[in-house]
């Protein structure tokens, strides 16, 4: 009999871990709270007189009061019968064993039982083997670091375990700082154009880039998305101002982020991650090209033309214009060495190149336009508050207005999907946090309800100032957030600081923008991986750049549809003619892409002029409703003949018929039919009729 403070080979036992519930373990010393050798002797007659204190459930597994059938009283169903192995109660032991359990009297418990190893290693010695026995080798240690309670009931990482959640790296403040204000010199234009392209006052372009970087920049969602006026609403906005007034505007823009709201909250945001990085990039590049060109007519003091293409086409005379005017030299000087600057800033040694280049650029524009005789254009900013414009009941009225709510409705689809895509683009630019796409979504609409209320414009992400801060080195919400304050403060305090700075200097800094979004090497290099994807990547690209960034994005979608689903329709249609036998052999997915093949196939066959024909179909994975169709035509059409016999081997799927009966003449196969497959089988559609019947003529002449 086995004292309580004693294991069975001997040993003292050591204190283990509880154990869920009524199951304490196989071993002695892993149920809940054992003694170790310190327990006290046990009274005489310890066994069925007195619970085991140390025992959760009252019952005493060690008992060795044995009734006289040889059954055990007080059995513990989850443990073990240590004396199974010695054969005393082998016909009347009713005892549950444990499927799992070692025999701790067999000579090696070290073979026998691959469970018996402590996984926390308490046990000095081995759980089944005799004294005598070599020391059990120790289990692997307790992992490190495992959670533990702290103040209010929050679980902290102990020493070498995972770090806490949302813990990481703390953010270099410094970088933070000057990333903020890289964005903020990249958006500040950005602001002020397209609210001179959408027919607004610059002010509300202004507005709208302070509630995208104070308020969007602080909601969750994005982490280095930023977001201002809306480049891709530019021209609704100027239609829907020229129509309805610049006091709907507020209306309109506060009713669409109602709807974006909604739609985050109904978690439709995650659609918008389906997309192809072919469409993405084309899209990036599709943004950059025309931002460089429409850009450059402000480098040289010069207004863009209009569309893309337009300015394209109008470089030539921007360049003749530029060398008849001194000052527009001087103008196109400073945007040319911004954008140098902006290439080669990074070479320079440090401490040198820590500093941003565009605050460079804009430091040493600021001089050359101080300088006496130097007469370009600088930045012009009015009075923030004098500009906004609350809707009243007159605006809200509005929206009872057809023509309104069909507006509301557009400006919702673009700026959500602008928004969105722009956050997959972005999330691909760096190696940090993914976008919450319901989230980000929610985010917008409470940036565009704010607007609406200020009566500023749209605001959706901005691909330009979103790459300038991953650019910049930025990793938290900080920069973006920071440069919403920027704005802000120079708009309102500053007012004459930005009157100092060149529009061609702000300008050059977009040129460089453009061009990392552009990035020319991407083309060629998705030339060598896909030349279908880089298809897709270029007709986004030309689309955009010939229409608009939502037309654009749609056709690549499309083409990327229409260029995946014809690589699923890889199908392989062989024909021949075998003796009598006419085969056609198709293999591989059969859609309605593939359709113009297959009827090809089909009628070659039928011409072949043979008095059987078999359609062999057991290699296609898949095939539609059009192929099933077309198939199932033509061999109704030919068995309608009464002179071919037509044999189909169908695909092996679950709808596929069952086989007709078939006539006892064709029981037993003749030489002329092969063995397999035969009728029996579930996919074999065999025509039943002998090969005798059918009339003569039909035979190859």
């Amino acid at each position: 009999m086995l004292s309580p403070g004693q294991g069975y080979g001997g040993g003292p036992v050591q204190p283990g871990p509880p154990g869920p519930g009524r199951h304490r373990g196989r071993h002695a010393g892993r149920g809940p709270g054992r003694a170790d050798s310190s327990e006290p002797a046990p009274e005489p007659g310890y066994g069925g007189a007195r619970p085991d204190p140390f025992d959760a459930f009252g019952a005493d597994p060690y008992a060795a009061d044995f009734a006289p059938t040889g059954q055990h009283p007080a059995a513990d169903p989850y443990l073990p019968d240590p004396f199974a192995s010695t054969g005393q109660y082998s016909a009347a032991d009713s005892f549950p064993r444990d499927p799992y359990a070692a025999d701790p009297y067999a000579p090696d418990s070290y073979t026998s039982d691959a469970y018996a190893t402590d996984p926390y290693g308490s046990a000095p010695g081995s759980y089944g083997a005799p004294p005598s026995a070599p020391p059990r080798p120790p289990g692997p240690p307790r992992p490190a670091g495992k959670a533990k309670a702290g103040p209010g009931g929050k679980a902290k990482a102990g020493p070498g375990g995972k770090k806490k959640t949302g813990a990481g790296q703390k953010p270099d403040l410094a970088t933070e700082i000057t990333a903020s204000f890289v964005v903020f010199l990249v958006a500040l234009p950005l602001c002020i154009g397209v609210a001179v392209a959408s027919s607004a006052p610059p002010e509300l372009g202004i507005i709208s880039g302070v509630v995208g970087g104070l308020v969007v920049g602080m909601a969750r969602g994005s982490t280095l998305q930023v977001s201002g006026p809306a480049a891709g609403l530019a021209a609704l906005v100027a239609e829907a101002v020229l129509e309805h007034g610049l006091a709907t505007l507020g209306v309109i823009v506060l009713a669409s982020g109602v709807l974006q709201i909604g739609l985050g909250l109904i978690r439709l945001g995650r659609m918008f991650q389906a997309i192809s990085i072919a469409v993405v990039q084309g899209m990036l590049a599709g943004i950059g090209l025309p931002l460089m060109f429409s850009q450059a007519y402000p480098m040289a003091d010069a207004k863009a033309i209009g569309v893309p293409v337009e300015n394209m086409l109008g470089i030539p005379g921007l360049i003749a214009s530029t060398l008849a005017d001194p000052q527009k030299m001087i103008a196109a000087a400073l945007g040319i060495g911004t954008v140098v600057l902006s290439f080669l800033w990074k070479k320079m040694p440090a401490p040198v190149n820590k500093a941003p280049a565009a605050l460079v650029a804009v430091a040493g524009g600021m001089a050359v336009a101080s300088l006496p005789g130097v007469n370009i254009n600088t930045l012009q900013v009015g009075n923030l508050l004098a500009s906004v414009q609350v809707p009243g009941p007159s605006q809200f009225a509005m929206l009872a207005n057809g023509a309104v709510l069909s507006t509301v409705l557009t400006f919702t689809i673009i700026a959500s999907a602008e928004s969105l895509f722009t956050a997959a683009a972005v999330d691909r630019m760096h190696t940090g946090a993914r976008t919450r796409y319901n989230s980000e979504l929610i985010a917008q609409g409470a940036g565009n309800t704010i607007c609406g209320l200020l009566g500023a414009l749209p605001m959706t992400a901005v691909v330009a100032r979103s790459s300038a801060n991953v650019q910049a080195g930025a990793k938290t919400r900080i920069s973006r957030t920071l440069h919403g304050l920027w704005l802000l403060a120079f708009a309102v305090l500053l007012p004459g600081v930005l009157a100092l700075i060149p529009i061609s200097v702000l300008a050059g800094v977009l040129v460089h923008s453009g061009w990392k979004l552009f990035a020319p090497a991407e083309f060629p290099k998705m030339w060598r991986q896909d030349r279908g994807e880089f298809a897709v990547m270029t007709l986004t690209t030309v689309v955009i750049v010939a229409t608009a960034l939502l037309e654009g994005v749609l056709v690549g979608l499309a083409a990327g549809i229409v260029l995946a689903a014809l690589r699923m329709s890889q199908t392989s249609v062989r024909t021949e003619v075998a003796g009598d036998t006419a085969k056609l052999v198709m293999a591989g997915n059969a859609t309605f892409l593939r359709l113009p093949k297959l009827i090809d196939a089909l009628e070659e066959v039928a011409s072949a002029g043979m008095p059987r024909i078999r359609l062999d179909l057991t290699a296609v994975t898949h095939w539609d409703h059009a192929c099933r169709s077309q198939v199932d035509e033509f061999v109704a059409q030919q068995r309608g003949t009464g002179e071919v016999r037509v044999e189909l081997l169908r695909p092996n799927t679950p709808n596929a018929p069952t086989p007709p009966p078939t006539p006892a003449a064709e029981q037993e196969p003749r030489a002329d039919q092969e063995a397999t497959p035969g009728p029996t089988a579930q996919w074999f559609y065999l025509d039943p009729t002998p090969v005798e019947e059918y009339r003569p003529s039909a035979r190859m002449r």
